[in-house]
């Protein structure tokens, strides 16, 4: 078995050197210098591996084993893989059914999934569908597991708008290695508006997985909880800065950050714009113009780029204006080469969808986050003071309620960010003022800076019983940023 042993000193390191990566008002943390040459004294060096020399790779879209009138079955086995990552090399991974990242599911508002899912690793896990509404007993609770060669199976039952999906592992101090290893994959859902859309479709809509990882010249994926430093190979959809040949034509580009602890900040290498038309919850109202993406661990994008304003031969790189880390390496993404004419017949509309009203709220909360970043031996991170205990409910929801929640990162220096389960938020304010329109839509995580405060509204009226809020930035989570709320 491996020893997975939780380094507290190590993750809040992570969160010491991500002081200022993302937030309304600019870039506090820069990119540093070229790569200096380490001291490799024992220590087995990087992987290196030239930028944009292998393709893009798409996610296979998984299948159903059966369906019925009403829902798609799924069989999903978690399992090591062994996957060519940087050219030349054999990487040991963990996977849903073998694939590095996991396999794309695509199911529709209002018909259920069903998936079982077999653990077939020599750990514990626990599978999560960030973002859903789903009943207590599939929520992925990280205190109930599936042992090493058991199975559970998970309902889906799909009663919210359509929205950008994600699955991961949500096993207690393991998930931060499960998820770095492999153990995540979108979830395309979609609703019956999405797809009355003239938005680009076909092959024309692609995902984007981002993460970031340390493989070292053996091929070996290097573990260490929060370790920034090392982590400098950039990953697309498991491909190291891969390229992208596209068509001079709209693309919609379905991006998720779902790295451990890495910040994005996106822009084109040519200062171009792009046009955002979703956020975590699905869709916007309407879409905005920007030349920069900010997302954080566990968030999620929809983007669409006009590559007809480019001749074709154009080379375009995908970069990550921000750090920590070396400009050379972590501040590229991706290429995009226009390779050819195409027609398009898609546009983006003016209206994209109408957002539910909020019901008037009834309940104010606080929440402080809150990590030790003064150098102690064991340090700890918090929700209002406490640690994450699996047997205390912190929070007491009564059903059908709307709630206003004031959530502050009250850090000198470390980042945060705040996911809760089950529900779908809209954020009312950013440090007392309106959000930015990137954040305009339904939202299930949200960034805050070190000294930062926001204000969400959310309503409890799909499924009752005790769930989780956390930061996810996995490390903080494991040092125990975590909460759980109980709907009664």
């Amino acid at each position: 078995m491996l020893n997975r042993k939780l380094s507290r000193r190590g993750a809040l390191k992570a969160g010491a050197v991500t002081t200022g990566l993302i937030g309304g008002v600019g870039l506090a943390a820069p990119l540093l210098g070229p790569t200096a040459e380490a001291d490799v004294t024992g220590v087995v060096g990087p992987a290196v591996t030239p930028m944009f020399a292998v393709p893009l790779t798409v996610p296979q879209v998984l299948q159903p084993t059966s369906t019925s009138s009403t829902t798609d079955y799924y069989s999903v086995t978690m399992q090591k893989a062994v996957k060519e990552i940087i050219p030349g090399l054999q990487t040991e991974v963990e996977t849903y059914n073998g694939q590095y990242p996991g396999p794309t599911i695509k199911a529709r508002s209002g018909r259920r999934v069903v998936i079982n899912q077999t653990n077939a690793l020599d750990l514990p896990t626990s599978v999560h569908l960030h973002g859903a509404e789903v009943p207590v007993d599939s929520d992925g609770n990280p205190m109930v597991t599936i042992p090493p060669g058991g199975s559970k199976t998970y309902t889906y039952p799909n009663n919210q708008l359509g929205a950008p999906l994600w699955f991961h592992d949500h096993a207690h101090h393991l998930e931060s290695e499960h998820v770095y290893r492999g153990l995540s994959g979108m979830y395309q859902l979609s609703d019956d508006n999405d797809r009355c859309q003239p938005l680009p479709s076909g092959q024309y809509d692609v995902p984007l997985l981002l993460r970031d990882v340390n493989i070292d010249s053996t091929g070996k994926l290097v573990y260490t909880m929060g370790d920034f430093t090392n982590r400098t190979t950039i990953l697309v959809n498991g491909r190291p800065w891969p390229y992208f040949q596209v068509a001079a034509r709209q693309y919609r580009f379905r991006i998720l950050n779902s790295s451990n602890l890495r910040f994005f900040v996106l822009a084109l290498s040519d200062g171009g714009s792009f046009t955002q038309i979703g956020s975590d919850g699905g869709l916007l109202a309407t879409p905005c113009t920007t030349n920069q993406l900010k997302l954080s661990p566990g968030e999620r994008a929809d983007i669409v780029i006009d590559f007809s304003r480019y001749p074709v031969g154009t080379q375009l790189v995908l970069l990550n204006n921000t750090g920590p880390g070396p400009a050379d390496l972590i501040g590229k993404v991706m290429r995009f080469d226009v390779v050819r004419d195409a027609l398009d017949l898609s546009y983006v509309p003016d209206t994209l969808r109408t957002l539910p009203t909020p019901p008037i709220a009834t309940v104010n909360r606080t929440f402080v986050l809150r990590m030790d970043e003064d150098g102690r031996a064991n340090p700890m991170a918090y929700i209002n003071d406490l640690t994450y205990d699996p047997n205390r409910i912190d929070t007491q929801i009564t059903w059908g309620t709307t709630e206003v929640w004031t959530i502050t990162n009250a850090n000198v220096r470390a980042p945060h960010n705040f996911h809760v389960h089950l529900v779908q938020f809209r954020i009312l304010e950013r440090n007392g003022k309106a959000p930015d329109p990137s954040e305009s839509g339904l939202k299930d995580t949200v960034a805050l800076l070190a000294g930062e405060t926001v204000k969400i509204q959310l309503t409890f009226d799909s499924y009752r019983g005790v769930y989780l809020y956390h930061c996810h930035l996995f490390d903080h989570g494991a040092m125990g940023m975590m909460g759980t709320m109980q709907i009664s």
